[in-house]
């Protein structure tokens, strides 16, 4: 493990930290001033540079703050703990709100800020766990015709600076791309700033957004950078930008127009070199013509628009995507890969997948728990795949062909082709539009003629099935929310999921 190390030039707070966590098995090297610490740091390598810095803030020589300034600049990854005294709290606070992991005030108790520092080690690995899968793992998947033009916009845009639009439903991998597209930009050595302005709440997506001043509202104790100023010479994605309340569209119009603004109580005006990628499932223009989105906002940010398709759209990448995330759910697991046999493939091929790329990672987290051998068949696949799988198979044969047992004068009185018992379908049973009504009519026309008395429940139940499940995997399993699309109410799907014996 690399070494975490201790910058202060009082003696004895370097020898206190130094024990301490020793005792605790973390190496560590001492430093007593900052122009030590930057040329150790210029002749480091990956491997012998530091897991943390530690720094007091008054030192001969050069301040802490100054310190974590130049080490931000060249390891803005680093984490960078701050030591100081009380009567500085809060100049250090404002200077270093968004550079330092945390500051530790002195005197400090010393359990608590080797908890501290073990804190910061522990985000150091997991971000070094990160880049390496990042490094490891292909950037996006895509062999279809419709990848490939969205791979191809990327390569043009590659060294621009344009902001751009991405559009398309939810779970198609916009992040993924605006990732893709800051990498391969000339700002790809600044940061990547993502926010998604539908999760945060109104009255704090301001402060978010552009930061706010020392008393600004009540709970403001300290300045605050906003992810326009972490974003300083970087890239800012804006996902979910047809949720922006109105107002703030306002503010946001004005940051691109020129390049300033203002932070929530705040009078000096702060620059802004960021580019901007912004992202929406929704219809823009539709909201424009509906008065919920600013006309003038969505030019500024429709410069160069790139759609992604639907997972529908793309089923040829289905195999290649499923083997993808079936490796990487085994990596994350820490165990073997299993495989898809031909027919699960098939199955999921043929799934409509209304989650798309998402929905199918998260079938392929499952699968990697829950399928009991190493091939994956079509029962092990979750229920909503395969429920949507038999329930287009037999609404297809259904259509083509009323089954043999039906009597010629029973399908005759049911409205169906007698003809297209047990050979051709008939023009009119073409798969599509209300032929899955055809399909469900012939089904129960074969159940009842077959002496059944449980017809009624028997469908109803596959009917309910279909529906909440469906709902609910477009919902990623809310109840309430999935509830709503239905127009049922909240307990009555609940019953319903316990009645049928569903898992959602």
């Amino acid at each position: 493990m690399k070494p975490i190390w201790i910058v202060d030039d009082d003696q004895s707070i370097r020898f206190v930290l130094e024990k301490a966590l020793m005792r605790e098995e973390l190496p560590t090297r001492s430093f007593t001033n900052t122009r030590d610490v930057l040329q150790a740091l210029e002749g480091a390598g990956d491997d012998d540079g530091p897991q943390i810095l530690v720094s007091d803030i008054r030192m001969p020589g050069g301040s802490g703050l100054e310190l974590l300034s130049r080490v931000k600049q060249k390891h803005p990854g680093l984490p960078v703990i701050i030591m100081t005294a009380f009567s500085d709290l809060d100049s250090a606070v404002s200077a270093f709100q968004g550079g330092a992991f945390e500051y530790l005030p002195k005197p400090f108790d010393l359990p608590k800020a080797v908890e501290l520092i073990r804190r910061a080690v522990q985000e150091s690995q997991r971000e070094e766990v990160a880049e390496e899968r990042m490094a490891a793992a292909p950037e996006m998947l895509g062999q279809a015709p419709a990848m490939q033009d969205v791979f191809r916009a990327i390569g043009r845009l590659s060294q621009s600076n344009v902001t751009v639009m991405i559009t398309g439903e939810s779970g198609t991998g916009k992040e993924l791309v605006a990732r893709a597209l800051h990498k391969h930009s000339p700002r790809a050595n600044g940061p990547f700033i993502a926010i998604n302005t539908a999760a945060i709440p109104k009255d704090l997506l301001e402060s978010e957004l552009f930061g706010h001043e020392r008393g600004a509202f009540t709970g403001a104790q300290t300045m605050r950078r906003g992810r326009f100023e972490q974003a300083e010479s970087g890239t800012l994605f804006l996902d979910e930008i047809g949720d922006m309340p109105f107002d703030l569209q306002t503010r946001l119009l004005r940051v691109l127009s020129d390049g300033h603004f203002y932070r929530v109580g705040g009078h000096n005006a702060v620059k802004a070199d960021v580019r901007v990628i912004a992202a929406t499932h929704q219809d823009l223009e539709q909201r424009v013509k509906e008065g919920a989105f600013r006309e003038d906002l969505f030019h500024r940010l429709n410069v160069i628009r790139l759609r992604l398709p639907a997972l529908r759209e793309r089923k040829d990448d289905i195999p290649m995507l499923a083997r993808h995330f079936l490796q990487q759910s085994a990596r994350q697991l820490g165990v073997e890969p299993k495989r898809f046999s031909d027919a699960a493939l098939v199955h999921l091929a043929e799934f409509s997948f209304p989650g798309n790329v998402r929905q199918l990672e998260n079938v392929c987290h499952w699968v990697t728990v829950m399928a009991p051998a190493q091939l994956i068949e079509p029962k092990d696949l979750p229920p909503e795949v395969e429920l949507e799988f038999t329930g287009l198979a037999a609404a297809v044969l259904a259509a083509k062909a009323v089954p043999e047992s039906v009597p010629r004068a029973a399908a005759a009185a049911a409205g169906l082709d007698p003809a297209a018992i047990g050979g051709a379908a008939s023009p009119a049973a073409e798969p599509g539009g209300a032929d899955w009504e055809l399909g469900l009519q012939a089904e129960a026309l074969a159940l009842l003629t077959s002496g059944r008395r449980d017809v009624w429940e028997a469908l109803t139940r596959r009917f309910e099935s279909k529906l909440i499940l469906t709902a609910l995997s477009t919902t990623r399993g809310r109840r309430i929310e999935a509830a709503q699309k239905l127009g049922i109410g909240r307990n009555t799907i609940t019953r319903k999921i316990q009645e049928l014996g569903l898992k959602d």
